[in-house]
């Protein structure tokens, strides 16, 4: 069983959105694990996200670090506090810290690519606040892997082994897309846009998947320049 289920985290974070955000992932997985109870599947890949962390600057995270307080933290670990019910069903249970997605079929790059390709690129606020990615080729992979390794369970870091930092992201974009990217955008800015969930697009989180990569996990786009110039030349054909 791979359970992906959840209310999108990428909007204005109302009272309202964020009780959707905690009830889709805590009462849906609990839902889930209870039509499963009488006939409960070998395992468990449940996602879960790197915002466990919280915002940790230059930290580098591993499956080893402890949680935030703050918001995502909270909604995190409880979610994966009930994914971990599935143990009890005698389910090998193996959950998913999932950075940012980059993939053709739309998603966080999708919404990024037209300010870039008129040439109104820029990083996002001081753009040294790292992005812990991972090219969707990879992770649709490592999900396949998990299943497949029997002896496999706890958590992995759903991340490219080279996290950057925005400006960097920003060049790389920029390059792959032969534009300039000179504009940025001010932190005040996002954050009258979004409000709270702006942290999301400030704050700085450098994880790593060393529990994959120690699981014999190989990456088929560990760099960014490679997975953005691969993804833009789907999206193109």
């Amino acid at each position: 069983m791979v359970h992906l289920a959840g209310e999108p985290v990428g909007q204005r974070w109302s009272a309202s959105a964020k009780r959707r955000i905690l009830d889709s992932r805590v009462e849906g997985t609990r839902a889930l694990l209870a039509a499963l109870r009488e006939r409960p599947p070998n395992v468990l890949v449940s996602a879960s996200a790197v915002g466990y962390y919280g915002f940790r600057g230059d930290e580098i995270l591993t499956e080893q670090s402890p949680p935030a307080s703050d918001f995502l933290g909270q909604v995190v670990a409880a979610w994966e506090h009930e994914a971990l019910e599935a143990e009890k069903l005698g389910v090998r249970v193996v959950r998913l810290r999932i950075g940012v997605v980059l993939g053709a079929g739309g998603g966080a790059l999708q919404k990024m690519l037209l300010p870039f390709r008129i040439g109104f690129g820029g990083r996002l606020g001081p753009g040294t606040q790292w992005m812990s990615w991972i090219h969707l080729d990879d992770l649709v992979a490592m999900i396949l892997f998990a299943l497949r390794e029997s002896t496999l369970r706890g958590v992995l870091n759903a991340t490219s082994p080279h996290p950057v930092t925005n400006a960097e992201f920003t060049r790389a974009l920029a390059h792959a897309l032969h534009r300039p990217a000179v504009i940025p955008v001010p932190a005040f800015a996002l954050r009258l846009l979004f409000g709270e969930m702006s942290e999301v697009l400030l704050g700085s989180q450098r994880a790593v998947p060393e529990a994959a990569l120690l699981a014999g996990f190989e990456f088929r786009y560990p760099e960014i320049g490679a997975a953005l110039i691969q993804i833009l030349s789907e999206i193109a054909s």
